[in-house]
């Protein structure tokens, strides 16, 4: 007889309610065959659901882990085994849930397994709540004696245990510079100059209207590339006035028919650290996102500046994403950024957002490694 027709005999054994007797046949020929692969990865857990029917979770199990050896991400392995080890009372069931969730698939589930799968999530949620109150707790004494930046980090820790948040690094496109903090929002107290520009938010505002409203100012789309060039996360922005900019400095020279409109704006800017790169920067623009328009996730060129935000004109419901943190951008409140850690934005509503955009020195660099990064960045050619 053929190994097919005897694992069909396995099945039929089964169907007519001889559990014992298909488990047993099950056994047997699984011991026996040297096949691997996904279509004996099934029938280990054919083995599984047998033992399970028969109140034997433990040698469910067994089954389910050799399944598992052959197919390790196969989302029904993955539940099964969760929801055994729930069954078994096993501390490491919940973890086991997390893995199973994560490789849930888009298709739409059968009854039967959508309603396991929907039991799994909300054992998972309580094991995770009960998790985050342990973890708050055994951090409470050294919390206390912490200062805000440190309570931040002890909590982005905890969500990082709890994969609350994915840890983004800073990728680059051209220059990386170690050993430099990886950061997504700085806190304040290394970016004491955005104090500066928030008090002068009602002047640069007023500034940047009049510009528009002036019809003077030369306004450019923020993305340009060449069609050949390989970038086809901009291919919708490219060229397009639907995210546009108002230069004041580009590549390190001042744009004379902008910068002769915004005096204030200008006189708060040259009190800011920003690199000074030939060919590359200082940076500073007026940022113009039109309504209903994405601005896709990507990367920056250079970590060894920070990207800083001063928001003018924001609609509600306007946001930007850096790493794993969401913020809502709000007028007058300003932010230093890593640009070379994955960072996209939204802009929902129906009217215009618009931000002053500006560069500034990464604040671990000291002054001796800025010269070293101003050269050779320079010799380079600039910033891509």
């Amino acid at each position: 007889m053929s190994t097919a027709a005897t694992f069909a005999e396995a099945d039929r054994l089964a169907a007519a309610g001889q559990l014992p007797a298909a488990a047993q046949q099950l056994e047997t020929l699984l011991a026996q065959s040297p096949e691997t692969g996904s279509e004996m990865a099934a029938h280990w857990l054919k083995l599984a659901g047998l033992r399970r029917a028969m109140r034997q979770p433990r040698r469910a199990l067994d089954a389910v882990h050799r399944a598992l050896e052959l197919v390790p991400l196969d989302f029904m392995a993955l539940v099964m085994r969760a929801g055994l080890l729930e069954r078994l009372g096993d501390p490491g069931a919940g973890e086991a849930w997390g893995e199973a969730i994560a490789q849930k698939p888009d298709t739409a589930l059968v009854p039967p397994l959508a309603a396991a799968l929907a039991a799994g999530e909300a054992f998972y949620a309580a094991w995770q709540d009960e998790r985050e109150q342990r973890l708050v707790l055994a951090g409470r004494d050294a919390a206390a004696g912490a200062d805000e930046d440190q309570i931040w980090r002890m909590s982005r820790f905890r969500d990082n245990i709890l994969r609350k948040t994915r840890v983004y690094h800073s990728q680059p496109t051209h220059f990386h510079y170690p050993g430099l903090v990886e950061r997504e929002f700085h806190p304040r107290q290394t970016t004491p100059w955005l104090a500066e520009l928030e008090a002068g938010f009602e002047d640069i505002r007023a500034e940047m209207l009049m510009l528009l409203k002036s019809g003077r100012a030369e306004l450019e789309p923020y993305i340009q590339y060449e069609e050949r060039e390989a970038l086809d996360q901009w291919r919708p922005l490219n060229r397009n006035t639907d995210w546009s900019a108002i230069h004041l400095l580009k590549q390190g020279r001042e744009v004379p028919e902008n910068v002769a409109q915004a005096p204030r704006t200008m006189e708060i800017l040259s009190r800011v650290p920003q690199p000074c790169v030939m060919g590359a920067s200082p940076n500073a623009m007026f940022s113009l996102l039109a309504p209903h328009t994405a601005i896709p996730p990507h990367v920056g060129v250079d970590n060894t500046r920070l990207v800083c935000h001063l928001p003018l004109v924001v609609p509600d419901g306007c946001w930007f994403r850096v790493g794993a943190e969401t913020r809502l951008w709000r007028e007058g409140e300003a932010f230093a950024f890593d640009d070379t850690m994955e960072h996209e934005a939204m802009n929902p509503s129906d009217a215009l957002r618009v931000v002053l955009i500006f560069d500034a020195w990464h604040p671990g660099l000291s002054s001796v490694e800025q010269q070293a990064v101003a050269a050779m960045i320079a010799s380079e050619g600039g910033e891509g």
